[in-house]
């Protein structure tokens, strides 16, 4: 199951047992101790919530923020309702169908005196003060991020490489 369903799940689970609508980002992340705490609240807080700024390629419309840290269900999502047959996207919708890819694409920017990197395939993002620290970060975030995992749940192969690509404004003030 991925992250953002399993997100869903138990934001649904703990609101049906509460008997309401909202739930609290701790809560979702003390229900899934199994999952990487960081990755829960960047799932709750911008990947699937529908008014949060758009960081991400692939987000959810899963929630609402209402307050600090307080969270609403979405009505398609309600726990009144029966869970919809396919939440939302699959994690094939991560990488294109047929022969596994050898390779994880990430876009760098310079941003806040940081370098930020975001893979296109995986639900990942990280930064480092220097392209150095930045691409040990990143190494190591991927790796995690597989851990555990069958590659192939993502379209990739055993062993994957990363394509970097750094974007930069025109306008060279280091804002993409």
């Amino acid at each position: 199951m991925a992250i953002h369903e399993e997100v869903l799940a138990t934001a649904r689970r703990i609101c049906r047992e509460r008997g309401e609508r909202t739930f609290r980002v701790s809560d979702i992340v003390n229900a899934l101790p199994h999952l990487n705490p960081s990755s829960v609240r960047t799932h709750v807080v911008s990947r699937c919530c529908v008014n949060a700024p758009r960081n991400h390629p692939h987000k959810w419309d899963y929630f609402r923020r209402t307050g600090r840290g307080e969270y609403v269900i979405l009505s398609p999502y309600d726990i009144t309702k029966e869970p919809p047959g396919r939440v939302a996207e699959s994690p094939s919708a991560y990488a294109p169908a047929g022969p596994a890819r050898d390779t994880i694409h990430v876009v760098v920017r310079r941003s806040a005196g940081f370098y930020v990197a975001e893979s296109l395939e995986l639900a990942l993002v990280t930064q480092g003060r220097s392209l150095d620290e930045l691409l040990r970060n990143l190494r190591q975030a991927v790796r995690l991020h597989l851990e555990g995992e069958d590659p192939g749940e993502f379209g990739l192969t055993a062993s994957p490489r990363i394509a970097v690509t750094y974007e930069e404004s025109l306008s060279g003030d280091g804002q993409a």
